[in-house]
Order: structure tokens, then C-alpha cells, then sequence
């Protein structure tokens, strides 16, 4: 299982072995990414140049295109005809990969340390939780992709300890941020205090919230078990798919919800610990004033652009499940100040925006595998139009529909997704499973350029996947990397053939 306080933090890198052959020790391998041809052309600079001669007529005539301006510019210009800089497809997917930071060299084994959790933080703004726990939890997963073989106590620290560096709320889902994102979220927290979601259920049980308030400022951190078990209140009936919650859980959730409460820590078994919010939140935090409602967008939206590097309104918004409207009033803005760049992608038929702070490396070096809920693949269109990978969650998809398995992380080597692969970490055989492994096709890759140097070699996919895996199994304590003999996908049998 991943490595807790109590036990051995990582193990060797384990070895991948075909079911059932013998495992056979494998020295982990480091391939070097394999990098698309650099494809700006020099045409660009001159573009550039002239966009900068432009950049406040440019920022003008964005600013009102996105606020109301209907129509689309041509590509390459602005509303009001102003050149933008045009940038490839494969520009964009270094500029994506690199703003993730999954670009950059990670740690030694087990020497991250509370500082470079901050940094991932501090890049991607946001870690999406998920209780699914057949590899590991997705935050946990997430921060594996861009700090290796790490100890998993870093985040449970950061999360439920003070002074908190993480707290969770609603934000692309149910996620950890910086307790300044979560005052940059108040709005939110007054949306559902309006629209009062819980209220159908409260009103069966008069009386119930006030004292589930009452017990959280007595007793708390207290759980949902805890306070269930305090004020007695009986569980009602299940009703089709879903959680079947105690009515002293739909109180909890309403105090979480409008912010009067929040999470001090999560058990063992990944329940929440509630507490007041003023017990949770830093100190300097709770200080501060709380920004309004279109500052507080404003923010999330750079927040968002900053972790994309590049995107459309669509993908902006979507990283904090913003309004669309109130994101396009804040592009506009941040545009005007210089924080957002007009670009035009080629092949995109909509305007797209640069974070000053983006990075447009040539190449990119880059091994991992990406949690379902990673941030780089938030957003289904954007997946698609950068890296041709049609994606859907198989825990979320019925058996019979599902195309890749069931738990399936894309593999990225270099700026591509070049494979995915079905996982499942069999703790009691100490084993990590590959139940599905299937190759990425090159054809489907937009604006990939001709030449071989643009896609990696199978064997290549195939030895860099051998490695990763092999890491990743030593982190999550398990001593081997296990091929299963019913394996699906066509790249089963080259992961049993692989050698470093």
C-alpha cells in the first residue's frame, strides 16, 4: 500500500515481470524523452513584433470581444483586426506540459520535502480529491506525477496540521487548495447558502443543525460518525445509486458547504474531521479581508491560466467550474493588464490566451503517468485538440462500455500521451497490476509534424513504461509489477517483452 508513518516509506524499484514467469529484477530506466521536431517558424517573430507594436489596441479589442462582442475574428487577429502572436500545436503542448511542471527533473526517492510540495501547489493551484483508492487517492497520485517517489505524509501535514498549508473545498470538485483560494471562494460558499441544497432535508429534523453546530464547536474535529453517533439520528433509506447519508451528514455538509465549518483532517479511512473554520484556517488568512466576488474570479481565473500555461475561455473556466460570463469579464481584464496574452493556436477555431509566466520550451522531458484526475486532463476538448486522446473515466463508465479499463492513467513520455494503462495495486499479493495497456497512434495526434523523430518508437513507449511503473510500485510498497496474463490492450505483450 502507499507507505504511511508507521511503515517503510519506499521500497527498491520494483520489477515488472508476465505473469506467471518468474519476476525478474529490472534496474530502473531513465529514457530520455523523446522530442517533437521544433516547429515555430519565423514568420512568428515578425508577428510577435507587431503585436507588441499593437498590445494596447490588441488588449482593447479583446477585452471587448470577450464582454459582449459577438462574431469571431479571423485567425491570427483580434476582434478589431490587430495581429496576435500564432503559436503550433506542438508549441502549445510544451507550453501545457511545462506549466504543470511535469516537465521538470523530480526529486531523489523519498527526498521531497514540504518546500517542493509547496511549489507543485503554488504551479498547479489545485489537487482534486477522489476517494477511489484502487492505485491511491488522486491527490496522492497527482503529486507522484511531478515529485517521484515521495513520502505520502507531506500532504496529510500540509492538510491536517497547523498552520494548515491545504484545505478543501469545492473547486474543480472537491479539492485541496492554499487557504487563500479558499477565501478567494466565499462567493461560492453565499451561492449555496442561497440556494440552500440541503434544506428539503434539514426541515424532516427541526433543531438538527443548530445542534450539529453546537456539538462541532464543542467537540470538534469531530466526524460525521462522531456526531451521528451523538445526537442519534437514524440513517434514512438508500435511494438508487449514491451515498446514504445520516441526516446529521446532510448538516455537516451544509455547514461545510456555506463555510461555517471546515476540514481539520481527513481518518485513516479517509473521512472528514470537522471543525470550526476559524479553527482551521491560518491566522493571517482569517486576517485578511475577503475579496469581492469579481476579484475573487478575477484571481481564480489567473490562478487557472498560470496552470494551464495556455487555453481557451472554456478551459479557463473550467478549472474552478466558473461561470462563463464571469470569466469572460476577467480575461478581459487580465488581458488588459498584461497578465493574459491573445494567442491564435493553429487548428483552434476560437480565440486562446498565454500566461505572461508560460514558458514556450522547444522540448520537453518528461516520464509519467497522470491520475485520472489530473490536472492536464481536466478538460476533455482541450485533451483532444492538443494530444488527440479521447478520454473517458472508466470508474464512472459501465463495464460493458468501457474502452480501456477500469482505472486508466494515461502515460506521458515527452510532450505526448503516448499510452494508458489499467492499474490496480493488489496489496495483500504485495503486486501492482497491469490489467490493460494499450498504445497511442500517432495519426490521431493533431498537428503532430512528418518525420520519425516526432512520435517515439514502440520499444521506446514500452521500456519508458517499464521504468515508470517500476517506480511507481516501489513507492506504494509493493515489490513487483505484474503483467496479467488476461491482459487487454495491444501494448500487453511489449511490456512483457520490455527490458531496460
Amino acid at each position: 500500500m502507499v507507505s504511511t508513518p508507521s511503515a517503510p516509506r519506499l521500497g527498491a524499484p520494483a520489477s515488472v515481470v508476465a505473469a506467471p514467469a518468474a519476476a525478474a529484477d529490472f534496474a530502473d530506466v531513465v529514457v530520455g524523452a523523446v522530442d517533437a521536431a521544433a516547429d515555430a517558424d519565423a514568420a512568428a517573430d515578425a508577428v510577435v513584433a507587431a503585436a507588441r507594436a499593437d498590445a494596447a489596441a490588441a488588449r482593447a479589442d479583446v477585452a471587448a470581444a470577450v464582454v459582449g462582442v459577438t462574431g469571431r475574428p479571423r485567425a491570427g487577429t483580434t476582434a478589431g483586426g490587430a495581429s496576435v502572436r500564432t503559436l503550433t500545436l506542438g508549441q502549445a503542448r510544451r507550453i501545457a506540459v511545462a506549466a504543470q511542471g511535469l516537465d521538470r527533473p523530480r526529486p531523489a526517492p523519498g527526498t521531497a520535502t514540504m518546500a517542493h510540495l509547496g511549489r507543485v501547489i503554488d504551479r498547479i493551484g489545485l489537487l482534486q480529491i477522489d476517494s477511489v483508492n484502487v492505485l491511491a487517492r488522486a491527490h496522492l497520485l497527482a503529486l507522484y506525477s511531478r515529485l517521484g517517489a515521495y513520502d505520502v505524509a507531506l500532504p496529510e501535514r500540509a492538510g491536517g496540521r497547523a498552520p494548515r498549508r491545504l484545505v478543501e473545498f469545492w473547486a474543480h470538485e472537491a479539492s485541496f487548495v492554499p487557504p487563500r483560494t479558499y477565501q478567494l471562494l466565499r462567493w461560492r460558499m453565499e451561492r449555496y447558502r442561497e440556494r440552500n441544497h440541503w434544506g428539503r432535508e434539514l426541515d424532516h429534523n427541526p433543531g438538527l443543525l443548530a445542534a450539529v453546530r453546537a456539538l462541532v464547536a464543542e467537540e470538534g474535529p469531530v466526524t460525521a460518525t462522531q456526531v451521528h453517533a451523538a445526537l442519534g439520528a437514524r440513517r434514512g433509506a438508500k435511494e438508487g445509486w449514491g451515498w446514504n447519508w445520516t441526516p446529521a451528514k446532510h448538516a455537516l455538509e451544509h455547514l461545510f458547504d456555506v463555510g461555517e465549518i471546515a476540514v481539520a483532517h481527513r481518518t485513516a479511512q479517509f473521512e472528514r474531521a470537522y471543525d470550526l473554520t476559524e479553527r482551521v484556517l491560518p491566522p493571517a488568512v482569517l486576517a485578511a479581508p475577503v475579496p469581492a466576488e469579481a476579484d475573487a474570479v478575477r484571481e481564480l481565473v489567473a490562478i487557472g491560466a498560470r496552470a494551464h500555461g495556455i487555453g481557451t475561455q472554456r478551459c479557463l473556466a473550467d478549472y474552478f467550474r466558473l461561470p462563463a460570463a464571469a470569466t469572460g469579464r476577467a480575461i478581459a481584464e487580465l488581458v488588459a493588464e498584461g497578465t493574459l496574452e491573445p494567442v491564435h493556436v493553429r487548428g483552434w477555431g476560437r480565440p486562446a490566451y498565454l500566461h505572461a509566466a508560460a514558458r514556450v520550451p522547444r522540448r520537453t522531458h518528461a516520464r509519467t503517468l497522470l491520475a485520472p484526475f489530473d490536472p492536464l486532463v481536466f478538460e476533455r476538448r482541450r485533451l483532444a485538440e492538443l494530444w488527440g486522446m479521447h478520454y473517458r473515466i472508466g470508474i464512472y463508465t459501465p463495464r460493458g462500455q468501457r474502452t480501456h479499463g477500469y482505472y486508466v492513467l494515461p502515460f506521458l513520455l515527452g510532450e505526448h500521451l503516448v499510452a494508458r494503462v489499467d492499474l490496480k495495486a493488489d496489496r495483500q499479493s504485495g503486486l501492482l497490476r497491469v490489467r490493460a495497456a494499450h498504445a497511442e497512434e500517432r495519426a490521431g495526434v493533431p498537428g503532430l509534424p512528418r518525420g520519425d523523430g516526432a512520435w517515439p518508437r514502440r520499444g521506446a513507449v514500452a521500456e519508458a513504461l517499464v521504468a515508470e511503473l517500476a517506480e511507481m510500485a516501489g513507492w506504494l510498497g509493493l515489490g513487483a509489477v505484474v503483467v496479467d496474463p488476461d491482459a487487454g490492450g495491444d501494448l500487453a505483450a511489449d511490456l512483457r517483452a520490455a527490458r531496460p
